[in-house]
């Protein structure tokens, strides 16, 4: 059974950090691309940051330089730092699994407020 378990979400002041991680399981996880996507309140779902299968990595304009994606393969998770966090990151923070097939799991809230 295919699962993508997002976890390390909460409450976090401006200019905070959150450290958020996707368990997978169910697939060869090293196979496959790798995405954070969001959708804040009243937005389309948006692509945050995504790495290759082969460690390649591309960020959203708006948190380059804020934000890293790493993952690790004999672990089979993909984790997203996220650094000087600001209001309009609140939002659900969802990973994604891409290769013939495209697998979602099912959110982690992050809420920057102060």
């Amino acid at each position: 059974q295919v699962q993508l378990v997002e976890s390390g979400g909460g409450l976090v002041q401006p200019g905070g950090s959150l450290r958020l991680s996707c368990a997978a399981s169910g697939f060869t996880f090293s196979d496959y691309n790798m995405y954070w996507y969001r959708q804040g309140p009243g937005k389309e779902r948006e692509l945050v940051a995504g790495i290759t299968a082969g460690g390649s990595k591309n960020y959203a304009d708006s948190v380059k330089g804020r934000f890293t994606i790493s993952r690790d393969n004999a672990k089979n998770t993909v984790n997203l730092q996220m650094n000087s966090l600001k209001p309009e990151d609140t939002a659900v923070y969802y990973c994604r699994a891409v290769r013939l097939v495209i697998y979602w799991g099912q959110g982690t809230q992050v809420t920057v407020s102060s």
